[in-house]
């Protein structure tokens, strides 16, 4: 399995939005995202000079219904 770890918030939401996810709007600093026919709503915290938390970044890979290197795969 690939790692991720270190991967940057600006790129996690746009490889989410490759996915088929749709930027629905940000509150401070968290991006929503949603997805037609989909229960969940992805918040991704995109703070400047930060990377996303591996435990958080995998929870909301299951949530999208993705496999870990799929996304890394839309990730690139």
């Amino acid at each position: 399995m690939s790692s991720i770890h270190n991967l940057k918030p600006d790129r996690v939401v746009k490889a989410f939005e490759r996915a088929g996810w749709r930027l629905e709007g940000q509150r401070g600093s968290h991006v929503k995202l949603t997805k037609e026919g989909s229960l969940y709503v992805l918040s991704i915290p995109v703070h400047k000079g930060k990377t996303i938390k591996q435990g958080l970044l995998r929870d909301q890979i299951k949530k999208a219904g993705l496999a870990v290197d799929e996304f890394l795969g839309l990730y690139k």
